[in-house]
C-alpha cells in the first residue's frame, strides 16, 4: 500500500477482482448495464457499512460531497440514490453471497493458526446457530411470520478459529432451525456444536455418517438405555460420562448407533447440562468446554448488528435486504483479512471506529491505526465484542 492511496481503497485492496467478476458473470449481474457496475454497487454499499450510514440517501450525499475523489476509489460515475436503489432491487443477491463465501475461505485460511480457542482438538470446531432480524411488517410484508410481526432469519456456522463464518444462508423466521442442517456440507473430522433446537436424531446421524462429530444438549424427554459408565472426577463438574443407545419411539431407528451422554454442572451458575456427542475419545471435560464456546456465535451476531447496518434496511424487497446483509458480511471479512495481513493489534471495535472517520485520508493503514488515539477506549460496546481482540 502506498501513501497516495485512500484508506477506503486500502481496505478494498483485499478484493481479488477476477474472483468478484466471476461471481457477477455467474448470475448475469451486468446484463445490459451501461453504467454503475456491480463493483461500484459493492463499493457504495461497503462504504455505507464502514462509515455507519443510515440510508441510501445518506451514502449518496457523503460520496457526492467527495465527488473529485470518487474515481480514485473505483467509481466511474457519480452515485445517484435511485441508481443504487435499483441495483439493490434488481441485481441477484447471490452475487454477493458467493463472493462472501470466497472471502470466508480466504479468511479461514489466514486465521487457522491465530485463535483464542485453546482446547486440544485436532478438527475444526464450528458453532451452528441462527439469529432473527426483526422488521416492520408494513414495510416488509413478504417477511411476515406472525399476525403482527415480520422478520428474516440468518443461519450461520461460525469457525472458532478466528471467529470467521464458515457458511451461512437465509430462511423464513417461521422455519425450524433444524432444517438448516439439511443444507450443510459436513467436513470429516470437524466438530459441530449446537443447542438442543437442532437435536433431530436423523440429522445428527447424517453428521455421524459424514465422519464428523457433533456436540449438542439432550432434550429433557430423551429416552435411552445405558451400556456402561466411564470413571469421572466429580470435582471437575462432570457428574457422569455414559455410553448409551437411544430407545425412545422412532429415536432408535433414526439414530441406531451408540452415543455418549455427559452430565455436567457449571461451577459458577450451578446449572446442569446434559450433552450428547458421537465423540468417544476426548475427555468429558473437553466436551463441556467445547459447548461453553458456543457463546461466541451470539457475540458475533451481536457485533454484526451493533457495528454494521443489518437492523435498519436500505431497501424494501427481499433481494435488497439479502444484498445488504451479504455485503455487510463481506465488509466484516475484508476488515478481518486486512487486520491479519497487516498485523494490526487493535480490537475490531477500535478499527471500525477509526475507519469510519478516515476513509478519505491517504495515511497508510498501519500508521493510521497504530497512531490513532481513541478518547473512549473503555466503552461498554467494546467490552461486549471480543471478536479479534488481542
Amino acid at each position: 500500500m502506498h501513501q497516495g492511496q485512500y484508506v477506503f481503497s486500502q481496505v478494498m485492496d483485499s478484493v481479488v477482482r477476477y474472483q468478484f467478476n466471476h461471481c457477477v458473470a455467474r448470475y448475469g449481474g451486468e446484463y445490459r448495464v451501461r453504467e454503475f457496475s456491480c463493483w461500484e454497487q459493492f463499493l457504495a454499499m461497503s462504504f455505507g457499512h464502514l462509515s455507519f450510514r443510515e440510508s441510501l440517501r445518506d451514502i449518496v450525499i457523503c460520496l457526492t460531497a467527495q465527488h473529485e475523489k470518487l474515481y480514485h476509489l473505483g467509481f466511474r460515475t457519480v452515485v445517484r440514490r435511485s441508481t443504487l436503489s435499483d441495483a439493490n432491487e434488481a441485481r441477484d443477491w447471490r452475487i454477493y453471497r458467493d463472493y462472501a463465501l470466497i472471502l470466508i475461505q480466504e479468511a479461514r485460511g489466514i486465521y487457522v493458526d491465530d485463535t483464542p480457542f485453546t482446547l486440544d482438538l485436532e478438527g475444526t470446531v464450528l458453532v451452528v446457530d441462527s439469529t432473527t432480524i426483526e422488521m416492520c411488517l408494513n414495510i416488509f410484508p413478504w417477511a411476515r411470520y406472525s399476525k403482527k410481526q415480520a422478520a428474516i432469519k440468518l443461519n450461520m456456522g461460525l469457525d472458532l478459529k478466528g471467529n470467521i463464518p464458515a457458511f451461512f444462508d437465509f430462511s423464513s423466521a417461521k422455519e425450524n432451525d433444524m432444517h438448516f442442517l439439511d443444507r450443510i456440507i459436513y467436513e470429516a473430522g470437524s466438530y459441530y456444536v449446537m443447542d438442543r433446537g437442532y437435536g433431530d436424531f436423523k440429522r445428527l446421524n447424517t453428521i455421524h455418517r459424514a465422519q464428523a462429530f457433533f456436540v449438542t444438549r439432550a432434550r429433557r424427554n430423551t429416552v435411552f438405555r445405558r451400556i456402561y459408565s466411564n470413571d469421572v472426577d466429580k470435582s471437575s463438574g462432570v457428574k457422569c460420562d455414559q455410553v448409551i443407545y437411544l430407545s425412545g419411539y422412532t429415536a432408535e431407528e433414526r439414530y441406531p448407533e451408540k452415543l455418549r451422554r455427559i452430565k455436567y454442572v457449571d461451577a459458577e451458575t450451578q446449572h446442569v447440562y446434559v450433552f450428547l456427542t458421537n465423540q468417544f475419545d476426548v475427555p468429558a471435560q473437553t466436551i463441556a468446554d467445547v459447548y461453553k464456546h458456543r457463546w461466541q456465535v451470539e457475540l458475533f451476531f451481536r457485533w454484526i448488528k451493533q457495528h454494521l447496518s443489518v437492523k435498519s434496511f436500505w431497501g424494501r424487497s427481499r433481494n435488497s435486504v439479502k444484498t445488504q446483509i451479504c455485503i455487510a458480511l463481506c465488509t466484516y471479512l475484508l476488515v478481518a483479512i486486512m487486520k491479519k495481513r497487516l498485523g494490526i493489534k487493535r480490537s475490531s471495535y477500535e478499527i471500525l471506529q477509526i475507519l469510519s472517520v478516515s476513509l478519505f485520508d491517504k495515511t497508510p493503514m498501519v500508521e493510521l491505526i497504530s497512531e490513532f488515539v481513541l478518547s473512549e477506549i473503555g466503552s461498554p460496546i467494546q467490552k461486549q465484542a471480543t471478536l479479534w481482540d488481542s
